[in-house]
């Protein structure tokens, strides 16, 4: 399922098989969150972006159109025509970010849906079912991401319910996977490492999933919510020696070029963000020397691609100038073109840290780009 075949200090390159394919990570996986990439991109666009895995959400697609209305178009696979891997998150950081008025007890958490207002309940049985009934290859325990800073009595608590909770998705996710009508057979499921920010409970829970089986990754969440990147850095150093060697990590919701080469660093295999997609829908773009905003005045006669020698779509068709314009004039056209860029400058970003990892050189590649990558231009 997961194999490491190179390692650069604690950076790893590897090898992760699942039921739609061979995934080569690190990996970054492009964020669909309702079955689409927003900026206008098909599942179709995606393949000729570099994309190996793409990523739903299980609240957005429960809320509409309904997991029992995916189930029945054969799963989100079909739904959305694309054959590659699908990883779908749990609803847990929807229900922090996004809903209101929610009451968070043992059984689980009920909450008022961001679209229509109706209440919604969603515990770790919930959660299971909808994304079976996605059909995903990737599914997520549900967990409670918690506030940072919150208190250390209060994330003791919420830590210790995520691990009751984990218990009850894998106990559900084997239940649901022996139905005659499931979806996706070989489903995977990946757990959750929560603690906020302190290094003891985020250990003693990486030490607690260790002794668990029934699971298929690790993923670190419930960090870039409003700490530090620094602080984010230190987590991730305190609670990897305690991660399991032989399963894939996830660090969910990072991040930017630069977060994710320390990610890679500190020996982490699997990102997603929106940045990518959402900064490119506001003309923010990303090149291998920092970033640009396309808006601006100076690129008005300007008739150089976004980035010399890129071989995206955007940059192998069109002129700055001419995003610039369709920005200025609001087309949505403009968004498509954007998004496409740093989609693609995301996916062969991870293919050069990936050979730079095979090559021996990944501290020499962390050197140049880290820094150089966050600049703006």
């Amino acid at each position: 399922m997961f194999q490491v075949v190179k390692t650069n200090g604690r950076a790893r390159r590897g090898i992760f098989t699942c039921p739609h394919g061979t995934v080569q990570t690190p990996v970054f996986m492009n964020v669909g969150t309702q079955g689409a990439i927003k900026g206008a991109l098909a599942a179709e666009d995606l393949k000729g972006l570099g994309c190996q895995i793409e990523l739903s959400n299980t609240y957005h697609l429960h809320v509409r159109p309904g997991d029992d209305v995916v189930k029945a178009m054969g799963g989100l696979h079909q739904f959305m025509n694309w054959d590659g891997p699908i990883l779908t998150d749990s609803g847990g950081f929807q229900v922090f970010s996004l809903a209101q008025r929610k009451d968070i007890k043992e059984a689980g958490v009920t909450f008022h849906s961001h679209v229509d207002g109706r209440h919604i309940f969603m515990g770790p049985e919930e959660s299971m079912t909808i994304q079976a009934n996605l059909g995903s290859d990737i599914a997520m325990a549900f967990d409670e991401c918690v506030e940072n800073p919150s208190t250390h009595d209060y994330v003791e608590q919420s830590v210790q319910r995520t691990q009751r909770w984990l218990e009850r998705c894998i106990a559900k996710r084997k239940e649901l996977m022996a139905a005659p009508d499931c979806v996706n057979p070989g489903q995977m499921l990946f757990a959750i490492n929560q603690g906020g920010t302190y290094p003891d409970l985020r250990i003693w829970h990486a030490q607690e999933i260790a002794k668990l089986e029934g699971y298929e990754g690790v993923a670190i969440g419930g960090l870039a919510v409003g700490e530090s990147t620094q602080t984010m850095y230190d987590v991730i150093d305190a609670v990897e020696p305690y991660l399991p060697q032989d399963k894939p990590r996830y660090l969910m919701g990072v991040g930017t070029p630069s977060n994710i080469i320390e990610a890679v660093a500190r020996g982490v295999d699997f990102f997603d963000c929106v940045m990518p997609a959402r900064n490119a829908r506001h003309g923010k773009l990303y090149t291998w020397e920092g970033t640009i905003n396309i808006k601006n005045e100076k690129y008005k006669l300007d008739d150089r691609p976004i980035e010399e020698g890129c071989q995206c779509p955007a940059c192998r068709n069109h002129s700055r100038a001419y995003l610039r314009h369709l920005f200025k004039a609001e087309e949505m056209l403009a968004m498509r073109l954007a998004v496409t860029h740093n989609l693609w400058f995301y996916n062969h970003l991870m293919e050069a840290i990936r050979t730079a990892l095979e090559e021996d050189r990944f501290d020499a590649f962390r050197a140049a780009y880290s820094e150089k990558l966050s600049r703006r231009l």
